[in-house]
């Protein structure tokens, strides 16, 4: 049975790496799986912030706050705990034919960090911000299909990678709801 997934995943990750490859996503794919690599896009983000922690208020404040602790959490969570679990090396190291639009790393690849970040941070974000929620898990959900595009992760390891981030999300919206509520009963005391 795991040799039938694990040929399906390969399967899988060769139509996205191969056969809807076209010269416009080899462009885009690489620029949007490194977004954090780049000073400008990372200036950008870095205004923004100010801009929202000075004018947006505490709804703002709080979903900034509470992003930071989660991609925090997230990110370690993933990177010292489940990639070295399971320990599954990535496509570029294993698998003939692969298009390499970036560099392969050194990291491990089950469950893809990016995609745990990424849903993580949309999960949040969209507690705050509902009527945005669509654009946040679409942006997350380009960003997970970028890593297979590019060669650097198994279909499989962005889904659990989302499952993931969505589940650590969930789990830090409903302890801050928690905290929250505690907070309000003792000032209503």
């Amino acid at each position: 049975m795991i040799e039938l997934l694990y040929s399906i995943d390969v399967a899988v990750f060769f139509f996205i790496n191969h056969t809807i490859a076209n010269p416009v996503f080899d462009w885009v794919m690489p620029f949007i799986t490194d977004l954090n690599k780049s000073k400008p896009i990372l200036i950008l983000i870095g205004v923004f912030i100010l801009y929202i922690l000075w004018s947006g208020g505490k709804n703002a404040r709080v979903t900034i706050g509470l992003l930071f602790i989660t991609v925090i959490i997230s990110d370690q969570t993933n990177s010292v705990f489940l990639k070295e679990l399971f320990g599954r090396i990535r496509p570029c190291r294993t698998l003939d034919g692969v298009r390499m639009l970036v560099d392969c790393g050194g990291g491990l690849s089950f469950p893809s960090s990016h995609a745990v970040n990424n849903f993580a941070g949309a999960t949040v974000i969209s507690h705050f911000y509902q009527k945005q929620k669509y654009y946040w898990f679409s942006f997350a959900a380009l960003v997970a299909l970028s890593r297979p595009y590019v060669g650097v992760h198994y279909p499989s390891d962005i889904v659990a990678g989302s499952l993931v981030g969505i589940g650590i999300g969930y789990l830090m919206v409903k302890i801050w709801n928690i905290l929250e509520l505690k907070v309000k009963e003792f000032k209503s005391k």
